[in-house]
């Protein structure tokens, strides 16, 4: 049975952001207590500071590439059996944690791969739970809200042959079962999405937590919208869905997805 000493929060820090202490404030006020940590390729003053006032712990990655560099750095500095990979400019809902690890416990440990619950936006400060995206992605998920399900390799695979309906800040992985450096290193945006295709091909569970637990920040600044802005995750995302389908469809499928994610554009 996983405990909350078993979970590591790992703040991914990028240069100074105005919403990082708000995000690890959202962390100290969950309901039970793990660890947190913050990991960052950008180390400065500022970052000092922050985790100076929260009273944590600080890792810096000495080879600095792209995010899933990053991310992958942050997630092996973490010397616990479950990782979240903690956006700077997000927010968790007080219960997030508890609801995770009583996910998880559900089933053996030795059965599941992550668990991830669903979102919310957040925009100017104000919590959006219902736009055709948001609305998509549920429909997506939500089979692997079912113990009959949510360990098919097929049905993992075939979700996300329709776009990433998977929040990477809500994503909780169970090290043991996923290994050492899990997270794509040869994508600038869409790393997260090329990830979870991968682990959708092993056996293990996917278990979603249908309940809005997490709010995802979008603001022109964000690395989501600057790399919307730039095509660069409509690139990434059709190469993905290619090798999933064959390249027509692909084609099709990217069309419609892109569509649904020009929602994070403002």
């Amino acid at each position: 049975m996983f405990t909350a000493s078993d979970h590591s929060f790992v703040v991914c820090a990028y240069k100074e952001n105005p919403y990082i202490s708000g995000t690890i404030q959202s962390l100290m006020n969950q309901t039970v207590r793990g660890n947190i940590i913050l990991s960052t390729s950008t180390p400065s003053k500022y970052l000092e500071d922050v985790c100076s006032e929260f009273g944590i712990e600080m890792v810096v990655n000495p080879h600095p590439h792209l995010a899933g560099d990053d991310w992958n750095y942050g997630y092996n500095s973490a010397g616990t059996k479950l990782v979240t990979m903690a956006h700077q400019d997000d927010y968790y809902d007080p219960s997030f944690l508890e609801r995770t690890i009583a996910a998880l416990n559900k089933y053996d440990e030795s059965e599941s791969l992550l668990s991830f619950t669903d979102y919310f936006e957040l925009r100017n400060d104000q919590r959006v739970y219902d736009n055709s995206l948001l609305k998509i992605k549920r429909i997506m998920n939500s089979p692997l809200s079912s113990a009959f399900l949510n360990n098919s390799v097929f049905l993992k695979k075939r979700i996300l042959s329709f776009g990433d309906s998977i929040c990477c800040p809500a994503v909780t992985l169970v090290k043991k079962n996923v290994g050492p450096s899990p997270f794509d290193t040869t994508f600038k945006n869409s790393c997260d999405y090329k990830t979870w295709v991968d682990l959708a091909m092993v056996k293990g569970r996917f278990v979603y937590i249908p309940e809005p637990l997490v709010g995802h920040r979008i603001y022109a600044e964000s690395a989501t919208s600057l790399n919307l802005g730039e095509d660069i995750r409509k690139g990434e995302d059709f190469e993905i869905l290619s090798s999933l389908w064959p390249k027509p469809i692909a084609k099709a499928v990217n069309r419609v997805y892109a569509l649904s994610e020009n929602s994070n554009n403002l």
